[in-house]
């Protein structure tokens, strides 16, 4: 009589469970769900959208103090680099050259409930320096010296 071996049962995969290093705050969840329904209604509509549509809506939620840091930036990067095209990116304000790729962006202190709004520029920002450099900058009240400031980097970024 011949034998026949059973394969071994295969065991179900084991379920992670959240712990502090795995989970995102409500947040974060909510800004991820901003960022799927921005990228989501950009394909059906073919990547047809009104960048700029986008972040005035975007600063009409924001408290009255980070939507007037949020329109003097804009006004800053729409100055400094009118080339790149407006958009928003995780439901907050941005800014991305011809590829597409945001450049800089604007998060506002109340998104994440920090004590100070933010003015931050990705990889395809050109601010190189050696081997280490600034790519987030505290934002307080603005002097004339800070605007000047920020549309230098504006244009170094995408110089």
């Amino acid at each position: 009589m011949a034998t026949t071996t059973k394969a071994p049962a295969k065991k179900a995969p084991a379920k992670r469970t959240p712990t502090a290093k795995t989970t995102f705050t409500e947040d974060e969840k909510k800004a991820m769900a901003e960022y799927v329904a921005e990228t989501r209604g950009r394909a059906k509509k073919g990547n047809k959208v009104d960048g700029l549509a986008e972040i005035k809506a975007a600063i009409a939620k924001m408290t009255a103090e980070d939507g007037k840091l949020a329109q003097k930036i804009h006004d800053l990067v729409i100055a400094a680099a009118p080339h790149l095209t407006p958009k928003t990116w995780y439901g907050m304000p941005a800014y991305a050259n011809a590829e597409g790729n945001v450049v800089c962006f604007f998060q506002n202190a109340g998104k994440f409930k920090a004590r100070f709004s933010t003015l931050g520029f990705s990889d395809k920002a050109k601010l190189d320096d050696g081997n280490m450099w600034p790519i987030y900058y505290a934002l307080g009240k603005l002097t004339a010296a800070d605007e000047q400031k920020i549309a230098a980097l504006i244009k170094r970024a995408v110089g």
